[in-house]
């Protein structure tokens, strides 16, 4: 599918999401922020972004789906025995109930045994104890290394989190 069509859907997970942006002191979601990260998943080899969608009616499998989350990551990066998440997002209403943790773990078997990978890294802001915790109860361990990224307007310390996969991976 061309990732035009998937535009106003992102865009619509991003605007039910405000606690993240807030954590960028912004009031929300950037207009257009969706097109320009498809377009930065389209033009950057290895990336990936894909989305999280539940049934409209758990009854009705015709009723269709809505998205309510996405994992932005990328392959053989930053080696080739490596995966980096960039972000998982799940809409400000459907947090807290495992969704996060269900991706994790439908993602994680599929970078080892398939694309067999070792590792996958992920960086956290200092300031997301959140998204800091998450990834500690997935099993991710903090490295010790850091690095200043621009958040907004300011420059904050990024954490490095890493994983190894396991069974599966390259040998």
């Amino acid at each position: 599918m061309d990732w035009e069509l998937h535009v106003d859907a992102l865009q619509g997970l991003y605007a039910v999401t405000p606690g993240y942006w807030a954590l960028y002191d912004l009031p929300g979601c950037p207009p257009g922020q969706a097109a320009l990260d498809l377009q930065a998943v389209k033009e950057t080899p290895g990336r990936m972004m894909l989305g999280i969608v539940r049934r409209v009616d758990a009854a009705d499998p015709e009723a269709g789906a809505e998205l309510i989350g996405a994992v932005d990551f990328r392959l053989y990066w930053p080696d080739e025995s490596m995966a980096y998440i960039g972000m998982l997002m799940v809409a400000g209403p459907c947090q807290r109930q495992g969704i996060g943790s269900q991706a994790w773990a439908l993602l994680k078997p599929w970078l080892a045994s398939t694309v067999k990978l070792e590792r996958v890294r992920l960086g956290v802001e200092q300031f997301n104890h959140p998204a800091l915790k998450f990834w500690l109860a997935q099993g991710f361990a903090l490295t010790g290394e850091s690095n200043r990224i621009q958040a907004g307007d300011k420059l904050v310390r990024q954490m490095v989190l890493e994983l190894a996969l396991g069974e599966g991976a390259r040998g």
